[in-house]
């Protein structure tokens, strides 16, 4: 992933709906984190880059998200399995842990960084719009 942009604002728009693919994801840097946006029709989650197995991200080394029929994603180290909805494992090494959710928003048709997530724990600096995604399909 690059970084070649400063961070988004809270409540900044990170990319419209239409920019992750349909079953698919997108990957940026929110707050110097990686993550991972997925999306089914218009229902978008965004979840921590980490898997819960151990620690490493969860795309190949060359960035690419596996997704399966827009219902899971999979580790590319360890082939855990995550369900979009809540990111919970339900397959693999780590079934029944989950992943870190990341505060959004989406309205207009965009997806926004929210001020922090539900444990109040993840808050964005006040720095210009992002650059840096990656778009993996289905």
């Amino acid at each position: 992933m690059t970084s070649c942009c400063p961070e988004p604002d809270p409540g900044a728009a990170l990319c419209r709906v239409e920019d992750i693919p349909d079953g698919g994801s997108l990957t940026m840097s929110v707050a110097a984190r990686p993550v991972i946006l997925l999306r089914r029709g218009e229902a978008v989650w965004g979840y921590l880059n980490r898997c819960p197995h151990f620690s490493v991200k969860l795309d190949t080394a060359h960035g690419a998200v596996l997704t399966y029929e827009g219902q899971v994603l999979m580790c590319a180290h360890h082939s855990a399995l995550f369900r979009f909805e809540d990111g919970r494992c339900i397959e693999g090494p780590c079934q029944g842990a989950a992943l870190d959710p990341q505060p959004l928003r989406v309205a207009g048709g965009r997806v926004y960084a929210a001020d922090s997530d539900p444990r109040g724990t993840w808050v964005l600096p006040r720095t210009p719009a992002s650059c840096a995604m990656k778009n993996h399909g289905p």
